[in-house]
């Protein structure tokens, strides 16, 4: 697998990671427990060394079931989870005091000495951004963090949270069909040499390909709730399905492929993280590292894209208001 750099933080890891929240919830029953072990030690067999989860994820359970996964290979992989959601309760909560507990329990959880890269899940509103990187920057020199990273933010969070500690990555939604951060986060990034991590870059599915508007969705998955996943809106972006296709037809690739090889071509420090359960789709998305689109076919989707308007918001007004963006 190749690798990169995460900005200039001198964090390297596998173009490809792998989001592990599916792991476990979200989008349907989860899978059973010694399969997705399998899966997760499949992934560092192929090459991957970024791995992304979260204590809101289960919420708990994900984090165990990758610290049990991942610990044969400790020292190949790199590990990333996040805190700032209230478990338990409703909303964000980033009080240093708060993070701190949270960073102990991840460590726990997870088995390891110390978090590789630590997010903040979400801007909390009610906690200066400066005191969010100020508890985060004593748990580096304490040892127990090695990375800081936001997700979510928007430029001024950012900046603000950097001139404090170092932010080494951002993750955000990114993907053909969720574009926001290009017009003014990746330049920021750039600018200060800040990797960023789309999460989604598959759309949730849909840019593979493999749904349409009849797709049913289990009572656990969370896309039934989403305004981009009504029939409707799935029927109306179809169009971005077809762009897809076309350009797969062209060179024996997949849909995701695709979708993930443009994002890979957008920046050199881009590492997306794509989800999945199943070690066909693990293989499937990892051969994208290898799919280069030509200055033709970028500008072919670029184009094609201004013509396509995506139907329906990300989530849920509710939701949306907890993005920092």
């Amino acid at each position: 697998m190749i690798q990169r750099a995460l900005g200039r933080s001198g964090l390297t890891v596998s173009a490809l990671g792998l989001g592990c929240m599916g792991t476990t919830s979200s989008y349907g029953p989860a899978g059973e427990r010694e399969e997705m072990i399998a899966l997760l030690r499949g992934a560092v067999e192929r090459g991957v060394t970024f791995f992304d989860t979260a204590e809101a994820y289960g919420p708990f359970v994900n984090e165990e079931l990758v610290g049990e996964a991942l610990a044969p290979v400790r020292d190949q992989v790199t590990i990333a989870t996040k805190f700032g959601f209230r478990i338990g309760g409703e909303g964000v909560d980033s009080r240093p005091e708060h993070i701190r507990e949270v960073a102990h329990a991840s460590l726990k959880r997870l088995g390891v000495e110390v978090i590789d890269l630590f997010y903040q899940h979400r801007v909390d509103p009610a906690v200066p951004i400066e005191d969010v990187a100020g508890a985060v920057r004593d748990l580096i020199t304490e040892g127990a963090v090695r990375h800081f990273g936001l997700s979510e933010a928007g430029p001024a969070t950012i900046r603000r949270a950097h001139a404090v500690q170092p932010v080494t990555a951002l993750q955000s939604e990114y993907s053909l069909w969720t574009r926001g951060p290009e017009a003014e986060i990746l330049p920021l990034l750039e600018e200060l040499g800040i990797g960023f991590v789309p999460f989604s870059p598959l759309g949730r599915g849909f840019l593979t390909g493999r749904m349409n508007e009849v797709t049913p969705f289990a009572p656990e998955d969370f896309r039934a709730a989403l305004p981009r996943f009504t029939p409707e809106a799935r029927r109306a972006n179809r169009g971005l399905i077809e762009l897809l296709e076309t350009v797969a037809a062209r060179h024996g690739a997949t849909p995701a492929q695709v979708a993930l090889a443009w994002l890979l071509a957008q920046r050199p420090w881009i590492v997306p993280i794509p989800g999945t359960t199943k070690m066909h789709r693990l293989e499937e998305n990892l051969a994208a590292a290898t799919l280069t689109l030509t200055a033709e076919d970028l500008a072919g989707i670029r184009t094609a894209l201004e013509a396509i308007p995506v139907e329906g918001e990300r989530y849920p007004e509710a939701m949306e208001r907890m993005s920092g963006l």
